[in-house]
């Protein structure tokens, strides 16, 4: 790895149909590599606030190895295009919280992305970073 004095410290993200890849720019490899599949938990029905509580999400590979009833594994991407925006930012909760855990304020953050990807989706990516997790735009 190149450690020179202009070192950005980057956060690498290449979510594809089959695997999430997580990382630092510059680094041989990925840090991380998980499965894209999301498992979603059903509502268990209790009420918090008087508002029903919202069914889990379960992701990466300790989390979907374990059978649970009413478990239903699905992607978040339908004919390779990202559809279901819940599922992905539960992913990014999961490789930037509990797999890299860094706070994406310090980070600037790159996207690996299929050259189809179109202009509605990557404006949806870019807001949901920008937004959720206050990336910096450097």
């Amino acid at each position: 790895m190149y450690g020179g004095a202009d070192e950005v410290n980057a956060v690498v993200l290449d979510l594809g149909s089959y695997q999430v890849k997580a990382g630092y720019a510059g680094d041989d490899a990925p840090k991380y590599v998980f499965p894209s599949a999301v498992g979603t938990m059903p509502p268990d029905g209790r009420e918090v606030d008087g508002k029903k509580t919202a069914g889990r999400y379960c992701i990466g590979n300790a989390n979907l190895a374990v059978p649970q009833d009413g478990l239903e594994i699905a992607s978040p991407f339908t004919d390779g295009i990202l559809t279901d925006w819940d599922a992905v930012e539960a992913i990014y909760d999961h490789a930037f919280k509990d797999q890299l855990r860094l706070d994406l304020k310090a980070h600037p953050l790159l996207f690996g992305e299929p050259s189809h990807t179109g202009r509605a989706t990557r404006e949806k990516q870019v807001e949901l970073v920008f937004e959720k997790y206050d990336t910096p735009g450097n």
